[in-house]
């Protein structure tokens, strides 16, 4: 019985290492960045030993992976539920913006994966798939395959990141673009 609550204790404390690890390297990722960031630094923040953080991710790569995760998980993707069952096009979009950009503002070193994915293509598959959900999101608003791509490129982190650097915050930001796409969306078709 001693054992087993010996092992038990062993893994919990294991467990609240790991925690600690990913907090500081989440942290380090938002103030830093991904490539400047090192796992001496990680163990600094975490108060641990350098050996303990290469215990628990023997990679930089493992490292990245499981604090996005880690960053996933406190901000989840939108995902459909978001307009099931919402039947106007222009509140569809508003949502969409809202959630999209509420996620970058959470996810402060979101841009900074965006402009390090190619020096830690690790970033790559977390991009990637942010990409992939906003154009299939939109895709669902918007039947037209361009205006679709449209609405998607408006809600990119580049976007939220010019209208935050103007001032917005992220909800004003939000519904700013959904009213620019909403009327966009809304006037007759332009001939070339």
């Amino acid at each position: 019985m001693a054992r087993t609550y010996r092992q038990a204790r062993r893994g919990e404390a294991a467990e609240e290492t790991r925690r600690r690890i990913v907090d500081a390297c989440f942290d380090l990722h938002g103030e830093q960045g991904m490539v400047a960031t090192t796992m001496k630094q990680i163990a600094q923040r975490a108060g641990v030993a350098v050996g303990s953080v290469y215990h628990h991710f023997p990679t930089y790569d493992d490292m990245i992976q499981a604090c996005g995760r880690h960053a996933f998980s406190m901000a989840p993707l939108p995902s459909m539920a978001l307009i099931e069952g919402v039947t106007e096009r222009s509140e569809k979009v508003r949502r969409l913006a809202l959630a999209f950009f509420r996620l970058f503002d959470r996810l402060k070193a979101f841009g900074v994966a965006r402009a390090e994915q190619d020096l830690l293509p690790v970033l790559r598959p977390f991009v990637e798939d942010e990409k992939r959900l906003r154009e299939s999101l939109a895709a669902a608003v918007v039947e037209d395959p361009a205006a679709a791509a449209t609405v998607a490129a408006l809600l990119d982190h580049g976007v939220y990141e010019a209208l935050r650097l103007q001032g917005f915050s992220a909800d004003e930001a939000a519904a700013r673009i959904a009213e620019v796409a909403n009327a966009w969306l809304a006037a007759p078709p332009t001939r070339p």
